[in-house]
């Protein structure tokens, strides 16, 4: 994620467009939903993770969303969702959130757009960057609640802890 799209080599025209344009050059696996939506798939540092653009005009805003490649159980939902409680408070950009329908764990974000040219390619880079730290950062504690059987703030404690020296 360290290389740099400069924006100026993209055109003004449809924001998914701009997210097609960025997802080919870093030769990342996708698949164009109509004109208004695209998936991209990529490799995480615990797991492959599946990111959805969408745009919506009325709105004049492009959805992102980053999917975990886990499912909560039923049982273990609400304590997935105290979880989530505690990480969108340290969090700036984005929050995470949980698919209710299949307990996907999930980062969102939308860019608004209203009043610009749509997205720069320096802006959909650096949200797609942001997903994956925060993904990768918090994807231990989720597998602490829901395999572990850790609370969320022993989930919070054992997933912050940063490593010292190299394995």
């Amino acid at each position: 994620m360290t290389e740099s799209l400069d924006s100026s080599s993209f055109s003004a025209g449809h924001p998914i467009d701009t997210v097609e344009t960025i997802v080919s050059a870093r030769e990342w696996s996708f698949e164009r939903f109509g004109e208004d939506e695209i998936a991209v798939e990529i490799a995480g540092r615990w797991c492959d993770y599946r990111l959805f653009f969408a745009w919506h005009e009325e709105a004049a805003a492009v959805h992102f969303s980053l999917a975990l490649d886990m499912r909560v159980p039923f049982d273990k939902r609400n304590s997935v969702m105290g979880l989530i409680s505690i990480i969108n408070e340290r969090m700036w950009i984005g929050h995470f959130d949980l698919w209710s329908d299949n307990g996907l764990p999930m980062f969102r974000y939308a860019i608004l757009t209203r009043g610009t040219n749509g997205p720069s390619a320096e802006q959909i880079s650096d949200l797609v960057a942001i997903a994956l730290e925060e993904s990768d950062r918090f994807y231990p504690a989720f597998q602490f609640v829901i395999w572990g059987g850790k609370s969320p703030a022993d989930a919070i404690a054992c997933a912050m802890i940063d490593p010292v020296g190299e394995a």
